[in-house]
């Protein structure tokens, strides 16, 4: 029996028991509207602090300005070889061969010995760069070359999976050949630059002179895999 006829028949059967039944209905009415009321307060009170009902997802380390990136398909590096490079000539030009250092690569796979010259790095002093940093963050870049361009009889294809980079003193080829310098390994990956790392204060070039090293097994020079208008 819904309220409106049980009010009705006790208006008829019972008249003293319709002042309790009519305060239980207010009772339950005010309840119900106090506790909407409740609701409204603590929505409006949580409003500002979640941002409209979703958590801030904490933001993510970006790379952006901290790495030279190269897809891995043929011809993809011209680009950013060609700034790499541009780069090292103005930071030798400006501040010399000081702040210069050689790097090396090397499979295990291939000889766990034998570690071949890929070029320089260098960097702009007074910025967070450091030689180890300037190898990371131009790591693709460097790997691409020497697998692909340099030695990809020794340091491609079923080589390729275990490639290490190795640094040494700038302008020390000649040294490291007679075991005079000693090489440090490249640890660390992109999410170890530093926070104020930019890209743009490292270089990098393959060769120290600008000469063209050619490639023994298919007498293709570096000037070759350069040759595109974006070099010019």
């Amino acid at each position: 029996m819904n309220p409106k006829a049980l009010l009705s028949f006790l208006l008829i059967t019972h008249p003293s028991a319709i002042l309790g039944f009519t305060n239980n209905l207010n009772s339950r009415s005010t309840t119900s509207l106090f506790a909407k009321k409740q609701q409204n307060r603590k929505s409006k009170a949580a409003t500002p602090k979640s941002g409209g009902g979703f958590a801030s997802a904490p933001a993510k380390p970006t790379t952006d300005g901290k790495v030279r990136t190269v897809s891995g398909f043929q011809g993809s590096g011209t680009k950013p070889l060609r700034i790499a490079a541009n780069t090292f000539d103005k930071l030798r030009k400006d501040y010399g061969k000081d702040y210069t250092s050689d790097v090396y690569c090397k499979s295990p796979l291939n000889d766990p010995e034998l570690l071949w010259y890929v070029g320089k790095v260098n960097i702009r002093p007074n910025t967070a760069a450091t030689p180890e940093q300037a190898v990371i963050a131009q790591k693709r870049l460097i790997l691409e070359y020497a697998k692909r361009e340099l030695r990809p009889q020794n340091l491609g294809g079923k080589y390729a999976s275990s490639l290490e980079l190795w640094f040494a003193r700038g302008d020390s080829e000649m040294d490291a050949v007679q075991n005079k310098v000693s090489l440090t390994k490249v640890d660390g990956s992109v999410a170890d630059l530093s926070e104020d790392f930019s890209v743009n204060d490292v270089g990098y070039n393959p060769t120290s002179t600008g000469t063209a090293p050619v490639d023994e097994a298919t007498n293709d020079s570096l000037n070759d895999w350069l040759t595109d208008e974006e070099y010019k």
